[in-house]
């Protein structure tokens, strides 16, 4: 059985790969096989915890904020991985394992243990393709986002890199977004009912369809360009957990671990 109790030890053992993985990008200079091996290593680590954990509680662990930081975790190792086989940017690795590390952190310390059972709304077909998708974009929308701050170092040949995460970012985000709309419609009747995390959800879309834009037309500086998909990115924080914060919360659909 495998549940938050020994979240720690797989925690533990992803940083230490991706540690490995991280060193070894940063001495090499050319693509470091042992970071592919060891950044793929670290997000099968996570992901054995995941299907132990769906396993162990009986449905999709996607319910509260510590589940999802755990999706989270492992697909930023996963877009560490992809981005630096891609492109071969070594400090990659090191970013995304030491964000992945934060959010492993945190869950250890605050894990939100819930029940296993799942309310109506979320027993649907909808439930596990629209948080795991989400989850994916967020990963890559937030490498875009790093290697944009980075091109505003002089950094050449990264909008390349920004550009391709942004598009798989922005595709996964709008079937995040359909597939939401379906549930919505399935659980409460409606596509789309504009509480506080829709107008966030719609805010975010709209402002990395802009950053999209300038990049393809190549319009505006790299300035520009890297504060649009700042903001956006910022606005997903918001999308993601910021407004469970919010007074509008309590009366949003979108809460689910009370």
């Amino acid at each position: 059985m495998i549940g938050w109790g020994i979240f720690p030890i797989f925690a533990i053992l992803a940083a230490l790969v991706g540690v490995v993985g991280s060193v070894a990008a940063l001495r090499g200079k050319d693509k470091s096989r042992v970071t592919t091996v060891a950044m793929w290593s670290a997000t099968a680590l996570l992901a054995l915890f995941v299907v132990g954990l769906w396993i162990t509680l009986g449905r999709p662990p996607m319910r509260t904020m510590g589940e999802t930081r755990v999706w989270y975790s492992l697909f930023l190792f996963a877009s560490g991985a992809f981005t630096y086989q891609r492109w071969g940017y070594s400090w990659v690795p090191a970013f995304a394992t030491m964000l992945a590390t934060v959010f492993m952190v945190i869950n250890c310390l605050k894990p939100e243990i819930h029940d296993a059972t799942l309310m109506p709304a979320l027993q649907s077909v909808w439930f596990i393709p629209h948080v795991a998708v989400y989850m994916f974009s967020y990963a890559l929308l937030g490498c875009a986002t790093l290697l944009s701050v980075y091109s505003l170092f002089g950094r050449q040949g990264v909008d390349d890199a920004v550009q391709g995460l942004l598009y798989g970012g922005v595709a996964f985000l709008t079937v995040g977004m359909l597939t939401g709309a379906l549930w919505a419609k399935q659980a409460w009747g409606d596509y789309w009912s504009w509480d506080a995390k829709e107008s966030w959800a719609a805010a975010t879309w709209l402002l990395y369809l802009l950053a999209i834009h300038l990049l393809r037309l190549k319009r505006g500086s790299r300035g520009l360009i890297c504060a649009v998909i700042v903001v956006a990115f910022l606005s997903l924080q918001m999308c993601w957990y910021g407004v469970n914060y919010l007074p509008s919360a309590k009366q949003s659909v979108h809460v689910y671990n009370r």
